[in-house]
């Protein structure tokens, strides 16, 4: 709708004045009615005209600015897709490692297996911690202290013998168990050195594998910082089989044998670290 407002004017004097460069016009309004200016406007309403299209029944337009992202941007979008990766991969492992459990524990109920006399080395992993005993002469002479290792806040080794079996039987390697630093010395600890035919029972286990932290062995310096089994069986003549003597677990019993030097050896019992539900929830 166009609206208007009536203006009247009235120039009552125009004068002009000559002489100097400017000129000024001089006009006095007055008014037409009952001394009311008025003023006749008209305002253009773009609403009102035929091909008017109003913004809303627009549809969008889509501007590329032209600028990738960052990496920033791709790092944000990679974290969730990272956690849930891991999370999944958690998942599986969490599954794996309490069958792994599961079967261990399975086999240490059982009695013991006495120990053939030629082992296949690759049929051990289907045995990993199966109780076995088997009889033989341990050689001292021929024994090897892997360290330092803590055992209830106090340093000291793993005495690794092996064990010379009869009747045409393989020597196999025997972890006895640890004894204190101060009972390195075989002098030390005469009661830990038991002569003559004696029956080891224990578990029989995979061989251990390295990480990337534990330095190398030195055999020339008797230095053995982890038990390499195939290293250790082929300085000694034995074949590469690991045994892990065990005992029950008695406290008494323990304070006697560190205080004789006689090694204490492992309870039988899996000792597999399951963290995986914590990493879940991490995750």
């Amino acid at each position: 709708m166009t609206s208007h407002i009536l203006r009247c004017v009235h120039l009552s004097t125009t004068r002009t004045y000559t002489g100097t460069s400017r000129a000024l016009r001089h006009a006095t309004a007055s008014p037409c009615t009952q001394g009311s200016l008025y003023i006749r406007r008209s305002v253009h309403n773009p609403a009102e005209e035929a091909n008017f299209t109003s913004i809303v029944d627009n549809s969008p337009d889509l501007v590329k600015s032209g600028r990738r992202h960052g990496p920033g941007i791709i790092i944000l979008a990679l974290i969730p897709i990272t956690a849930f990766a891991l999370g999944t991969w958690q998942v599986f492992r969490l599954g794996w490692k309490t069958e792994l459990i599961a079967r261990f524990e399975d086999r240490l109920i059982k009695p013991p297996l006495p120990l053939p006399p030629r082992i296949d080395p690759e049929a051990i992993k289907d045995f990993d911690y199966r109780k076995v005993y088997t009889t033989g002469r341990l050689c001292h002479e021929q024994e090897m202290l892997i360290g330092p290792r803590i055992h209830d806040g106090n340093d000291g080794f793993l005495v690794v013998t092996p064990l010379e079996r009869e009747d045409g039987a393989s020597t196999v390697l025997v972890n006895r168990g640890w004894i204190p630093r101060n009972k390195k010395s075989q002098a030390d600890r005469k009661e830990g050195l038991p002569l003559g035919q004696v029956t080891i029972e224990g578990l029989l286990r995979e061989p251990w594998k390295k990480n990337m932290f534990t330095p190398e062995n030195r055999p020339e310096l008797a230095q053995y910082y982890f038990p390499d089994v195939k290293q250790m069986a082929e300085l000694t003549g034995s074949e590469a089989v690991w045994i892990e003597e065990t005992m029950s677990p008695d406290l008494l019993k323990a304070y006697d044998r560190e205080a004789q030097g006689i090694p204490i050896g492992r309870p039988a019992e899996v000792n597999l670290r399951n963290n995986h539900t914590q990493y879940i929830f991490t995750w």
